[in-house]
């Protein structure tokens, strides 16, 4: 996990999860101490990036899905990791909203314009804002493409499911809309032929799915505004894959829109039974607490700088 809401570097390892505590991550300058230097752990932002690693054989890939909120936070955390940004060979989005896209040019600085292919969706360049009756509107930051190639970017705009790297990455595209109680973010708009116009489903909401042989599948949310429940869904069904292994990301449960929908996506998750569920970005302090008291054994709590190992059955590799 390279961007998220939360950094601790207190937390202990839980499961599959392995922490990055203070000593593990490099020392920087600082004049006020004695010896010249502090430790200043990692970087949280609310955004989210994360870091994905597969393992089949002999081969390896690796997929960078979402680059955090600001400029420079994705680069710091993978710097101060030690982590190689040469082993990326592309990068996934999980839709246009800011807190996803803004860490390219961080992202550039490391690789240097290397032509690194960038799979989004169509409708990532969307014209958005958010007009709660109370407050005057608030357009976001827009993506922009032109701005993107320009650092060495290759992208690649796809609406359907598809596959990277020796098919060991699905990404799910358009997500089915099939719960009757996600119904999307409201007060969000799209400029849409000279206008605004309601835009409460993000069609460009999608999430990346690995499937771990023996245990069934791991999907990664950005945000989730698609529904935790029908990515999941969706994720099964595209696959024909019927176990749910770990569910981790953003769920977007927070605030009082999200939390009537909390309990019934509680309630449908805890039904597929995850091994690993990790609630991160977006999900809300509420929601969190609710999955973890529903799914005790699987829940584990997020931070900037988690590793999370998964293991096929009868193999040491994913």
């Amino acid at each position: 996990m390279l961007v998220d809401n939360s950094y601790d570097a207190l937390m202990g390892d839980t499961g599959p999860a392995r922490r990055a505590p203070f000593p593990l991550v490099p020392a920087v300058p600082a004049p006020q101490f004695t010896d010249g230097a502090t430790l200043p752990g990692l970087v949280a932002e609310h955004g989210f990036s994360a870091l994905v690693t597969t393992r089949r054989g002999a081969s390896t890939h690796t997929v960078l899905f979402d680059t955090g909120v600001s400029p420079g936070g994705l680069a710091v955390n993978i710097e101060r990791l030690g982590l190689d940004a040469g082993a990326i060979e592309a990068v996934v989005l999980s839709h246009g909203h800011f807190d996803h896209a803004g860490g390219f040019a961080g992202l550039a600085r490391l690789r240097g314009r290397s032509g690194l292919p960038l799979t989004v969706h169509p409708l990532v360049w969307s014209r958005r804002r958010f007009a709660p009756a109370d407050r005057p509107p608030w357009e976001l930051p827009t993506l922009s493409r032109s701005a993107l190639q320009a650092e060495g970017f290759e992208v690649i705009e796809r609406r359907q499911p598809s596959l990277l790297l020796d098919g060991s990455i699905l990404i799910t595209g358009e997500v089915d809309r099939t719960t009757e109680f996600e119904r999307g973010l409201p007060m969000h708009e799209a400029w849409l032929d000279g206008r605004w116009e309601p835009d409460p489903l993000i069609l460009d909401d999608q999430s990346v799915v690995v499937h771990v042989r023996g245990r069934g599948l791991v999907v990664i949310t950005g945000c989730g505004h698609a529904g935790a429940v029908n990515i999941a869904r969706h994720a099964l069904r595209l696959t024909g894959v019927d176990r749910l292994h770990a569910l981790l990301g953003g769920f977007h449960l927070t605030g009082p829109a999200f939390e009537p929908i909390i309990e019934p996506t509680v309630a449908a998750l805890a039904e597929m039974t995850p091994d690993l569920l990790v609630p991160a970005h977006c999900t809300g302090w509420k929601a969190q607490h609710r999955l973890a008291a529903a799914l005790p054994t699987a829940f584990v709590p997020n931070a900037v700088g988690t590793s999370y190992t998964l293991a096929g059955s009868g193999s040491h590799g994913s």
